[in-house]
């Protein structure tokens, strides 16, 4: 039976105290399509979306109100190549889920889209098609927005941003300006990694471990350039520090990824000139500009007394030596030393000091060089007796005369340019200068009087020109526009050239965050006041690809602003998830490894052969792509299943942190818990047909419903509880899933004359439809619309359900006060007990009461005893299951935890 709009009809049902009350209930406003007497279908599941995907679509954009109601959900916006992989999928599912959860929990949620649209791929790919890269890109953002409308995913797109639309560029020049006046941003002339494919200069960090450029895979060759960096060694202290601060939450292994990669910061960086032969003790008697070698010790206050400099066999100079073939011969040549030509000059004392390419030392990580100071240095003394190079003892310092002394040198070079920072060896100032032409300009121009003048802000953007056509689409750069480079000096107005070096893309996609705060602000990047209200990004969601590059520079920009006084906090995100790819089974001939489509191969017996030439095929899981022939395009799986089918299977049964084996073997168990809700549903609606309005209040066997009543409100609230907690605190939504599954066993489990006079069953009804409806919200709407068409509701009363509005307006389902939920206590580290207490008491209680309550329990006497409390944290949100971390004095034998 099908209810339509507008049609009102009596039913009745029973109160708190049991008796039969008459309801007048209007028809659900979007009734659905009403096929419950059907058995669901592919085809029913696309009829579904059709009807529902206007109606749960739009949504109600982030107002700019502050917190606590504020919630700011992002993903890493993507780079617009043209479609969307399974990869984005998973991603953009999880975050829209988490999205539409907060907002039906009365959250204010920023969820924004954007497109990470400069660089090279966009670049290579227009030029091979004979178009403008601006053309390119901006068909293929158009492509993939519709993509995502297909997902049905609820982005607030009146804060879309492109970050090559000069509106968003102008604000990546005018923070390249504040680095600049804050002498962060610089330029120098020094050996930097150039890529003979990509024809541009990449950053220290773009270079693999052998020596490959991370996008074209090109032997990185080393060239004298002068170059723009970003002192991104100026904020290691702090970038180092900043993983330790409590406001960070479930970071995993992301914290150890980043401490690695900028290092503890136990020394300094300082730059050396190297002079030639030809060019004397003096840079200044030549024309020639200076070489920078750029060294690390961690012994600063002796700076004054280097005495050598050794290099190995990786260093640029070592190339250039005659040296290197008895360095590289094959076999072990044994301890080697030879004394370069080539010198630096301290620039502390101007001595020339001796470079000797060796393999005799062990260099700092990720260091080709060390500075050799054999009076305050072991291995220097070791290297310089073995080469009878000369030198004096060093006075040892007080530790208090030590760290003054070190800090004056630091500071003496931080005033001269030429570094001074805490730094660890292997991190280096951000080179951020590309010589392609897609990108954000550096807003400079050179003049032969006034040497490197900024642009005037009020003269932002410096928009890119055109494309020139007549070049036939070949590769350019800024140079090729000479009409655009040729430009006046903003100080003297004498002829002068515009940089003609662009951006490095992560400079672009440093900040974004901050700008979808305030996208349509004219004035400013953004307003200090929003910022305050949105940051830190509350989750923030990627590919673990970019745990290391992306997240530190957006860490390093967020340090320098707050700095400023710009944003509120150091750390720009509070919470990671870090998604695992998707993979597809792909298959290649064992004896070649050509790789075939899954139509080329067959399996036999346990084995897998082609079926052309029965040859055995290796069978194996791997990334996504074309060439492996292993690829799915989303497209077909929307056309097959629905966007909200497809995005439970690819959010369920593994966790999104892990990798994914994308197999049709696994669709299996979400069609059959789809098709349980449906039958679920449809029953409902059967059986509260077949009774008459007389019959309402007539309860049969009693006793059996008290006790399916008491299961299903135990059902309700623990499954409520774990989705909650599989939400927020562990960020596993396949076991949030696996909850909501969980809770679909327990109400179908009961008689039919609970279904038919059970308010408890009601409630655990709407309950599972309203949890599912931010991970499938069209296919979940249409669940709702049949239970709110059902011929009575016993749950009217329910001050948490309103059966007159839609689903994405129903209030998210909270455990009952008289509920009990687990207070774990945990005692430095040991989890000992979880004491049961009812949500109305735990939610109330202090942290000291929590701390008391949790003292007096058995097992925290048997283990702590009196022992002193140095420090207790109790946490989590209401209305869930919550932990009291205490630290006591004494350290405990480990026990086995049972919270």
């Amino acid at each position: 039976m099908r209810y339509c709009v507008g049609r009102a009809f009596k039913s009745g049902f029973i109160g708190s105290d049991g008796d039969f009350r008459r309801s007048f209930v209007r028809c659900y406003a979007s009734s659905g399509l009403g096929l419950w007497d059907k058995i669901l279908t592919d085809e029913i599941r696309l009829s579904i979306e059709s009807y529902w995907k206007s109606k749960v679509s739009p949504q109600k954009p982030a107002r700019t109100s502050r917190k606590p109601e504020n919630h700011y959900v992002l993903s890493m916006f993507p780079y617009p190549s043209g479609a969307l992989h399974m990869g984005h999928v998973r991603v953009y599912s999880i975050s829209d889920s988490v999205s539409r959860f907060h907002k039906m929990r009365g959250k204010n949620v920023l969820h924004p889209m954007g497109w990470d649209a400069f660089g090279l791929p966009a670049e290579n790919a227009a030029l091979e098609r004979k178009i403008s890269p601006s053309s390119w890109t901006l068909s293929n953002i158009s492509r993939m927005k519709t993509q995502f409308e297909q997902m049905g995913c609820d982005f607030d797109w009146d804060r879309e941003l492109k970050t090559c639309d000069p509106n968003y560029y102008k604000w990546t020049q005018m923070l390249f300006l504040k680095l600049y006046k804050k002498s962060l941003a610089y330029q120098k002339e020094s050996f930097v990694n150039w890529d003979p494919v990509d024809r541009t200069v990449l950053a220290d960090e773009q270079v693999d471990q052998s020596g490959r450029s991370w996008r074209s895979g090109a032997k990185v060759e080393k060239k004298l350039l002068k170059q723009w960096f970003i002192r991104t060694t100026a904020f290691a202290s702090s970038l180092y520090s900043g993983l330790d601060s409590p406001i960070l939450k479930e970071w995993r292994d992301i914290i150890k990824i980043q401490k690695h990669w900028i290092g503890p910061p136990t020394g300094t960086s300082i730059d050396f000139l190297l002079t030639c032969p030809s060019q004397g003790t003096s840079p200044s008697s030549t024309q020639e500009t200076p070489k920078i070698l750029s060294l690390w010790t961690d012994i600063p206050e002796h700076i004054h007394h280097v005495e050598f400099i050794a290099v190995s066999k990786n260093s640029f100079l070592a190339k250039s030596s005659t040296s290197e073939a008895s360095l590289s011969q094959s076999g072990d040549p044994g301890p080697f030393w030879r004394l370069l030509e080539t010198k630096v000059i301290n620039p502390f004392t101007s001595r020339e000091i001796p470079i000797f390419l060796t393999n005799m030392i062990e260099f700092p990580r990720s260091r080709d060089n060390f500075v050799g100071i054999p009076g305050a240095c072991e291995v220097s003394r070791n290297f310089a007796d073995a080469v009878k190079l000369n030198y004096s003892d060093i006075p040892e310092y007080e530790e208090d005369e030590l760290l003054r002394k070190r800090e004056e040198v630091m500071s003496q070079a931080r005033e001269m340019g030429i570094g001074g920072f805490k730094v660890s060896s292997n991190l280096r100032d951000w080179l951020v200068s590309r010589q392609r032409y897609w990108g954000t300009p550096i807003p400079v121009v050179h003049c032969s009087k006034c040497g490197v003048v900024p642009v005037p802000e009020e003269e932002l953007p410096v928009v890119l020109p055109e494309i020139d056509s007549t070049k036939n689409f070949e590769f350019q750069s800024l140079k090729d526009s000479p009409t655009w480079l040729n430009t006046s000096c903003p100080t003297c107005r004498g002829p002068a050239l515009r940089e003609s070096d662009t951006m490095d893309t992560f400079v672009d996609s440093s900040w974004y965050f901050l700008r979808y705060i305030d996208p349509h602000n004219s004035q400013e990047m953004f307003s200090k006041e929003k910022a305050e209200g949105f940051l830190p990004v509350d989750l923030y969601i990627g590919g673990k690809e970019h745990a290391a590059l992306h997240l530190y520079y957006a860490r390093f920009i967020n340090h320098f602003l707050h700095s400023e006084g710009l944003v509120p906090t150091q750390e720009p995100f509070r919470q990671l998830l870090v998604q695992g790819m998707v993979m597809g089974r792909s298959f290649r001939v064992k004896s070649s490894g050509k790789y075939l489509r899954p139509d080329e191969v067959e399996k036999k017996g346990k084995n897998w052969v082609e079926k052309e030439t029965n040859s055995p095929v290796v069978a194996s899981w791997e990334k996504m792509s074309k060439s492996k022939h292993n690829g799915v395009d989303p497209e077909d799986m929307f056309k097959r299943f629905g966007a909200d089918t497809t995005r439970l299977i690819i959010l369920a049964d593994v966790a999104p942190v892990s990798s994914r084996n994308w197999s049709e073997d696994t669709f299996q168990g979400i069609f059959n818990w789809q098709k349980r809700l449906w039958l679920t549903v449809g029953k409902l609606l059967e059986i509260r047909r077949g009774v008459d309005e007389g019959g309402v209040g007539v309860v049969k066997e009693e006793e059996r419903l008290r006790e399916e009543d008491a299961y299903l409100f135990d059902s309700r609230n623990f499954y409520i509880k774990g989705v909650n907690f599989n939400i927020v605190d562990s960020q596993q939504l396949s076991v949030a899933i696996s909850k909501m599954q969980g809770l679909t066993n327990s109400i179908r489990k009961v008689h039919v004359n609970c279904v038919a006079h059970s308010r408890e069953y009601e409630r655990a009804l709407a309950a599972q439809i309203i949890m599912l409806a931010p991970i499938a919200p069209q296919f979940a709407s249409e669940l709702w619309a049949g239970l709110c068409s059902a011929k009575y509701h016993l749950a009217k009363d329910d001050e948490t359900l309103n059966f007159d509005k839609d689903l994405l307006e129903q209030q998210w389902p909270e455990v009952d006060m008289d509920y009990e939920l687990d207070l774990s206590i945990i005692v430095n580290g040991n989890g000992l007990e979880k004491l049961k207490v009812r949500r109305e008491i735990l939610d109330t209680l202090s942290d000291e009461e929590a701390a008391r309550l949790a003292t007096e329990s058995p097992q925290y006497r048997e283990f702590a005893g009196d022992a002193p409390i140095k420090s207790f944290i109790f946490h989590s949100e209401p209305g869930c299951d919550r932990r009291i971390h205490f630290s006591v004095e004494r350290k405990y034998p480990k026990v086995e935890s049972t919270a």
